[in-house]
């Protein structure tokens, strides 16, 4: 029912209303916000009109609280958290019946000084936007230039050549300017992997989850790639630890129901077998 009621509405309509909803409801709770992606990137960085499927939004991260329980009072719900979503935990998926699914932001991928330092630092260069009568806030266009190429890094299949039209399509002035911004941001290592200079960087912590994320790799190589971009001991454990865990949100969205102890323990099998078969890939390719 919840699905044939988004279908009923006009994609460019329902996540137009979303993006106003969503501005409409952060600012109820005192939240600054720049909207990223689709819609609201400048249409000199577009290559093609795209209606998209959702909303995304950089929030300041020290508010991220307030922002979950407005929305959650307004009628949506938890989609994906933060630790489950992604390899780098950046963004906490939310679900409402009439608007579909909207990504809230801590952090953009690849971005490596603290995340209130680059949520100020884009904040400052924000630039207006408007949707459905409601008045927004952007990144520069030059910050949505380096965002844009920092996503195309995370596409193993198609981010290269998206990195190339994208910069390929910018001017020189705004390339260096863009650099600059990228080295402000200390996001060299993501940059490098969307324009294929990602090797200079391989004495890097964070070089060998870019390198499984933008060239494809097991998940074995993924999991080690998070591990050692961890800033600290403490954090690299933790992270260890998840990845023996079963991804419940995930496996509950692929069953289309909360999954039983049975369901987890298959699962688990699986993906065990999974990771010695990894495994032994990996040793055998190394012995040749």
């Amino acid at each position: 029912m919840v699905e044939t009621m988004i279908q009923q509405v006009p994609a460019r309509v329902r996540l137009a209303m979303l993006r106003a909803a969503t501005q409409v409801f952060g600012e109820r709770a005192g939240v600054r916000m720049l909207h990223i992606k689709g819609d609201a990137v400048d249409t000199s960085l577009r290559a093609m009109k795209t209606t998209g499927s959702d909303v995304d939004v950089l929030v300041d991260p020290r508010r991220i609280g307030a922002l979950h329980t407005a929305l959650l009072q307004a009628g949506w719900s938890v989609y994906s958290t933060f630790h489950s979503g992604s390899p780098f935990g950046h963004a906490q998926t939310y679900f409402h019946g009439d608007w579909g699914h909207l990504d809230v932001h801590r952090r953009f991928p690849g971005i490596q000084i603290p995340d209130a330092d680059a949520f100020e630092l884009l904040w400052e260069s924000r630039i207006p936007g408007e949707v459905a009568g409601i008045e927004y806030r952007a990144p520069s266009v030059d910050a949505q230039a380096v965002l844009l190429m920092l996503n195309s890094a995370r596409d193993s299949r198609h981010g290269r050549q998206t990195a190339e039209r994208l910069w390929g399509a910018v001017g020189a002035e705004q390339k260096i300017r863009c650099l600059a911004l990228v080295a402000e941001l200390d996001a060299v290592v993501a940059f490098a992997a969307a324009t294929g200079r990602l090797e200079a960087y391989a004495h890097r912590r964070e070089y060998r989850l870019w390198k499984a994320v933008s060239q494809g790799g097991s998940r074995i190589a993924e999991w080690w790639g998070r591990i050692r971009a961890q800033r600290t001991l403490r954090d690299a454990v933790r992270v260890g630890a998840r990845s023996v865990l079963v991804n419940r949100e995930r496996l509950e969205h692929r069953l289309g129901h909360s999954p039983s102890a049975r369901d987890v323990l298959a699962e688990f099998s699986a993906r065990s077998v999974q990771g010695l078969r990894e495994a032994w890939l990996i040793v055998f390719r190394r012995r040749r």
